[in-house]
């Protein structure tokens, strides 16, 4: 009679070629869609992953999902760039997360975004328009969209409920910037990438060859094409392509490397054990749903399992427990072939449950 293996030999064997977790994501996408690639791993690095289906439709059909294949992290990038960077800021006692940031941050003060904090800003519970909508309200001016988001009217009282926003991680890009003194896509590098040796991770556009390992999403109609190289989230593409809410670029082996380093932080990484610690727990007070710093409480559990996740529009997801010492991702292109989200919701909870429990 078999018998289920100890804890500590539990994920290695899901992780086997051709075991649960593998059977898991290819019966998936057959309903998804999409392709995927998906890795488990622990603080020593990824114990087993893969990929299976292709890129896309069309030309795309003959592209398969892989380790180096570039996908569009969305609101990934929230914390693969935006949220390392605010750590750095924070551990060098340069980003206070509990003082109003017009008591501090000259651009808001006077400002609605002055009654707020970092903290509320990283938990959504700021308080900001639940919309961007940025060229219908301020026009394509990267200077006037600054101007107009941290002038925005606050939709709520901050502290009183969390309510998702990608305008959070704007602003909050904004600040991050002005104090690290460059734009965050050089941030990200300096702090968070080169030190994991992330060397495939960058906001875009996407030089020639790094498109053509890249997996498109929408079809954009001002070009005829689909998007590929060239970030889909549109607030972010109006600002460059570098935003704290979207841009950023990466594959299944550098995003392994990330949440690796969650588990186990190098020396040398600036925002290390004492950031990670404050960000992987609840923060919201009770205030529904849950959520640490950037990180949300992955859907399914409770605070005390110390289970966080994010995920991206694109159809990203990674998810980390340092009470069980794991982490997981499953990337894939959802929305190149539909915005229809259920079966991936659907995986993504099955994945979920076989990982963590």
């Amino acid at each position: 009679m078999s018998r289920r293996p100890p804890e500590a030999e539990r994920l290695p064997a899901l992780a086997a070629p051709g075991g649960e977790l593998d059977r898991l994501v290819a019966e998936g996408v057959r309903t998804v869609g999409a392709g995927a690639v998906w890795a488990v791993g622990d603080a020593r690095g990824t114990l087993g992953g893969g990929g299976h289906g292709t890129l896309g439709q069309g030309p795309y059909a003959r592209l398969a999902a892989g380790p180096d294949t570039l996908y569009d992290l969305a609101s990934l990038t929230k914390v693969t760039a935006l949220w390392p960077c605010a750590g750095v800021l924070w551990q060098s006692g340069r980003l206070p997360l509990d003082e109003p940031l017009g008591s501090w941050w000259p651009p808001a003060a006077g400002r609605p975004a002055g009654a707020v904090t970092v903290r509320q800003l990283l938990v959504h519970t700021a308080g900001l328009l639940p919309y961007t909508r940025f060229e219908r309200l301020y026009g394509p001016d990267r200077a006037a969209i600054r101007a107009g988001v941290i002038a925005a009217p606050l939709h709520r009282a901050p502290g009183t409920a969390v309510e998702y926003t990608d305008r959070a991680a704007v602003l909050l890009g904004y600040l991050v910037e002005d104090l690290g003194g460059a734009r965050l896509d050089a941030l990200a590098a300096r702090w968070a990438w080169s030190p994991l040796g992330m060397t495939d991770t960058r906001y875009g556009p996407l030089r020639a060859a790094e498109t053509a390992r890249t997996a498109p999403t929408e079809y954009h109609e001002p070009i005829d094409a689909h998007l590929r190289g060239v970030v889909h989230d549109p607030s972010a593409r109006l600002l460059g392509g570098v935003s704290g809410n979207a841009g950023a670029f990466s594959t299944a082996r550098d995003v392994a490397r990330f949440l690796t380093a969650l588990l186990d932080p190098p020396a040398r990484l600036p925002w290390g054990g004492p950031w990670i610690t404050e960000s992987l727990r609840e923060q919201t007070g009770g205030l529904t749903p849950a959520r640490g710093l950037s990180w949300l409480v992955a859907a399914g559990t409770e605070p005390a399992e110390g289970t966080f996740v994010h995920y991206g529009f694109t159809g990203t997801g990674i998810w980390v427990s340092r009470r069980l010492g794991r982490w997981a991702l499953l990337l894939t292109n959802q929305v190149h072939h539909s915005r229809v989200t259920q079966p991936l919701t659907d995986l993504r909870n099955a994945y979920r449950r076989a990982v963590f429990g």
